[in-house]
């Protein structure tokens, strides 16, 4: 979509978009489910459990290995997940699945049954997503973004995502905190060129106009916003950021490798700066999304996990928690480095 102009949205609305929806509400509920009482200090992994470990691993991760004799490296899980991740954010479920049922149809007549099962396949994940994403809203989730990143207390921020593929959660926190600057790090270049490169320039981001303290309609142009495609452990910034966050980061990797991703996060902080983490939430949706959608998802390692382990996973890893709860889809804390 090319169009980017706030008039085509109005504030206080919500509505679907072909391959999204928007919601401008500016009413509650923006829900967050706050555990933010926990006592950390006191909460042991015996009274938590630890995460679920999700490894039903994609068929094209198997097939790969299979054919390569060897496990698939990390660098390739990640090329392969972008890309299929990306191929459903673009998709326009209403007239794609007209497409698709057409295709089975045609698959069926000519009793060619093996592409019909796999037609069957994609339309399954099809609807499934166009549920998720696009109906509940569940993956971006402004609303519940918003509330999580509420009340910081952050002028003009200067904000690192790591792992940040199409940056939408910095955008949020831009619009949300004016006039600062973001940079995304992700060591895929597809994520640079295609699922930030491509992101829709129509989608509006709530936030505050800071010269009438109103709320306004920003857009990916507003933005001061740049991309950095390397590793995050090649990194040479010091502690200059206001905010460094993460999306879906921490839940891949394994807990030996955890104080490492902490480190991340709080190596780049300035004194007194937030960091910011998300993960998927460990419930009866998210197992089921991930088993339907395993084909286009599951290529590396992955938990699901409830928002106390998130916030203990930090506090072991030298945070205090300001903020631990959850949205949608997604745990969320908000740290400081003690």
């Amino acid at each position: 979509m090319e169009i980017t102009a706030a008039t085509r949205f109005e504030l206080g609305t919500s509505g679907l978009m072909p391959n999204f929806r928007y919601d401008l509400r500016t009413t509650p509920p923006d829900v967050f489910v706050d555990e933010t009482t926990t006592n950390f200090s006191a909460l042991q992994w015996g009274d938590l459990g630890r995460p679920f470990e999700v490894k039903n691993y994609s068929r094209h991760r198997r097939n790969w290995e299979k054919t390569h004799a060897a496990p698939m490296p990390v660098e390739i899980q990640w090329e392969h997940f972008n890309k299929h991740f990306h191929s459903l954010f673009i998709k326009a479920p209403d007239k794609d699945g007209s497409l698709l049922q057409q295709r089975f149809l045609q698959h069926v007549k000519a009793l060619d049954f093996g592409e019909a099962f796999e037609v069957v396949e994609e339309l399954v994940q099809m609807k499934v997503w166009n549920y998720v994403h696009r109906m509940e809203d569940a993956v971006w989730d402004p609303r519940g973004k918003r509330a999580l990143f509420e009340g910081l207390d952050v002028e003009k921020p200067n904000i690192l995502f790591l792992g940040a593929a199409d940056g939408y959660e910095a955008m949020q926190l831009l619009a949300m905190y004016p006039g600062g600057h973001a940079v995304l790090v992700d060591y895929d270049a597809f994520c640079e060129t295609e699922r930030f490169g491509n992101f829709p320039g129509a989608y509006p981001f709530l936030g505050q106009n800071p010269a009438s303290g109103n709320w306004d309609i920003y857009h990916r142009e507003d933005f001061d916003i740049d991309f950095v495609v390397d590793d995050i452990r090649n990194l040479k910034y010091g502690r200059e950021f206001d905010i460094v966050v993460s999306v879906g980061l921490i839940e891949h990797f394994p807990d030996e490798y955890k104080p490492l991703v902490f480190d991340f996060h709080r190596r780049f902080l300035k004194p007194g700066g937030y960091a910011i983490a998300t993960t998927p939430r460990r419930q009866v949706r998210s197992l089921i999304f991930y088993r339907v959608m395993e084909s286009l998802m599951n290529y590396g390692y992955r938990e699901l996990m409830d928002a106390r382990q998130l916030g203990l996973y930090a506090y072991e890893n030298g945070f205090d928690i300001l903020r631990c709860g959850f949205i949608k889809g997604h745990n969320g804390i908000i740290a400081k480095a003690r």
